[in-house]
């Protein structure tokens, strides 16, 4: 599986682009196509790239896409209640059997996030043009290779703590803002055999998504987060005395 390229979708609501004319003029290719674009220059042969939106049949996510997708992107923030939690069950269940996901800025109140973190993922936030300075903490982890360090994003949404999520399994990133607020911004979580990237640098008032050490950043998630087996559903196992290796199997609420 590794010597194949990573099949990566990068998932977008692709409501802004297509309502305010000036996320429209930054992003003239919406916010998915321009991750798309800065993770591939970043990743070239190492990565097959796709993309589909919010207002795309079973929101471009049928059973077919991610059977096929090594890597979930995942952007949203005005459409949240709108996405479908057979949908949302469907993306749940690919990512415990062990799809990589990496979650974007706003993305933390998504229907699926909140799903797998089990808690509220609310923050605080204001939006006034604040810099941000990305610190790296965690120099050893892959995420944060060759990444500088900090980045600084000279304009950005300013999310600060306190955030709503369980403790990570590994915390990569934490930013500073003009205010003086501080905020876990890249951490990393496993839910059954799928791995979890957030990372919370990217705005639609912005141009965050032209900045190449943050598209770095996702492109080193990307590859992190690539499933190193093949996709499987934990199983619960009925076992009879002194049978160690031949359970009764079934899928139950896991079936597919």
């Amino acid at each position: 599986m590794t010597n194949e390229p990573i099949r990566v979708v990068v998932w977008g609501e692709n409501r802004h682009e297509q309502v305010e004319p000036s996320v429209a003029e930054r992003y003239p290719d919406g916010m998915h196509g321009a991750i798309a674009k800065g993770v591939g220059e970043w990743l070239g042969e190492k990565a097959v790239i796709s993309t589909h939106t919010q207002d795309e049949p079973e929101h471009g996510l049928t059973s077919d896409v991610l059977d096929a997708t090594d890597v979930l992107i995942w952007w949203g923030h005005a459409a949240h209640g709108e996405v479908d939690d057979e949908i949302v069950d469907r993306v749940h269940r690919h990512v415990l059997a062990g799809m990589g996901l990496i979650v974007l800025h706003s993305g933390h109140w998504s229907k699926i996030f909140t799903k797998l973190m089990g808690t509220t993922c609310t923050l605080r936030w204001r939006s006034e043009h604040d810099r941000e300075l990305v610190w790296t903490v965690n120099p050893q982890h892959p995420i944060a290779r060759g990444i500088p360090n900090p980045i600084v994003i000279p304009e950005q949404e300013m999310y600060g703590e306190y955030f709503d999520v369980p403790t990570p399994d590994e915390l990569i990133f934490i930013s500073g803002f003009t205010g003086g607020e501080v905020f876990r911004s890249g951490m990393t979580y496993r839910r059954g055999f799928g791995r979890i990237f957030y990372f919370s640098p990217g705005d639609q008032d912005f141009p965050v998504y032209h900045h190449p050490d943050v598209n770095h950043v996702i492109a080193n998630g990307i590859e992190w987060a690539r499933p190193d087996r093949e996709r499987e559903t934990p199983t619960l196992l009925r076992y009879d005395t002194d049978d160690f290796f031949n359970g009764q199997g079934y899928r139950g609420a896991f079936e597919r």
